[in-house]
This record gives C-alpha cells, sequence and structure tokens, in this order.
C-alpha cells in the first residue's frame, strides 16, 4: 500500500518536471522546483515509515527548511537582483 503511494508522488513530481521545462515564466519553474522539493520531503517521510526508520523525518524537516529557505532566497534575488 505504501509503495504504491511512493510510485504515485514520484509519478505526480514527473508531471510536475513538464512545467518546470515548459513554465512561460520563472515564477512557474521555481514554483515547480518547490513542488519537487515538497515532494521529496513525504517520499522521504514515507520511506522512513514503510522501513521503520524514524530518524527519516528529521531529515526530511530538515530538507523541508532548506526547500523553504532556498525558494525565498531565489525568488528575493530576482525580484532585487541580490539579496541582502
Amino acid at each position: 500500500m505504501f509503495e504504491i503511494a511512493a510510485i504515485i508522488i514520484i509519478l505526480s513530481a514527473m508531471m510536475v518536471l513538464y512545467r518546470m521545462i515548459r513554465g512561460p515564466a520563472i515564477y512557474d519553474r521555481i514554483l515547480s522546483v518547490n513542488v519537487i522539493g515538497t515532494k521529496t520531503v513525504v517520499l522521504i517521510a514515507l520511506i522512513g515509515f514503510i522501513y521503520d526508520r524514524p530518524h527519516f523525518l528529521d531529515l526530511a524537516l530538515v530538507y523541508a527548511l532548506i526547500n523553504f529557505i532556498a525558494t525565498i532566497a531565489f525568488l528575493k534575488y530576482i525580484e532585487k537582483g541580490r539579496i541582502d
């Protein structure tokens, strides 16, 4: 059951790749990278649950924070041309 959920998450991430490639604006591409990062966080947590590794949740949380901070920093850089 959980393996099927992991496969569905991977397939949906591949569909988001289409938006990243075909996105008409830079913001569409940034959003798709953020969505792929979010799906990666869910996938890491799901794999940790499948293999009974609770420390994977810590890794997923750290990855989520890095994903969020990187997205905000990149958007600020695109908007203002610098990060201050």
